[in-house]
């Protein structure tokens, strides 16, 4: 069944249609709800409830552009909102763990894997990995960021600094401990 005739059917509430649409995009969706996520259960809460919404708006879907992008759009949207909702609760971060003045290598991220890097942004703060995340990842400018995320521009331009910051302490960090005697095992 090719995409149009795929989305027909999922529009007509065919279960075996819906089951493929999501199984074909859900992988690949779950790799972007991961990159705004503290943790799997987070991405798949959040994988959830994007296709819960895909589902729901397949209708207003213009043909003109590609499927999968319009889902991702959705998913991120999806982080967007479970990251605002999140965000009243708890946006205070602890800046006096940072350190902001680090020596290192601005090219010290791209010597990572996708995966690696992944696992790392994963473990910074919520709201230095939203504006990392779509500054970086998803190609945001910053007053776009200010207005997803509800902040002002000086802010994401600082929590992308911070974020960066600390992704390369990390590394810096994983990078010493590697080291034995001098050598690097």
């Amino acid at each position: 069944m090719n995409e149009a005739q795929l989305i027909q059917e999922c529009l007509k509430g065919n279960y075996r249609a819906q089951k493929e649409l999501y199984n074909h995009y859900s992988p690949i969706m779950m790799g972007i709800c991961m990159r705004y996520a503290s943790n799997e259960a987070e991405a798949e809460d959040i994988l959830q409830e994007g296709f819960i919404k895909v589902f729901r708006h397949l209708h207003t879907f213009r043909s003109t552009g590609q499927l999968g992008a319009w889902i991702c759009r959705i998913m991120i949207n999806t982080a967007l909102q479970n990251y605002r909702d999140t965000k009243k609760m708890k946006m205070q971060v602890e800046y006096e763990k940072v350190d902001f003045f680090m020596q290192a290598d601005d090219d010290i991220l791209a010597q990572l894997s996708a995966e690696d890097l992944m696992c790392k942004i994963q473990k910074l703060p919520k709201g230095y990995r939203m504006v990392f995340n779509l500054y970086a990842v998803e190609g945001f400018n910053h007053a776009e960021i200010a207005e997803e995320l509800e902040i002002s521009v000086g802010t994401s331009k600082s929590q992308y600094s911070r974020a960066r910051a600390m992704l390369r302490k990390m590394i810096e960090e994983e990078n010493k401990e590697l080291k034995i005697g001098g050598r690097v095992i």
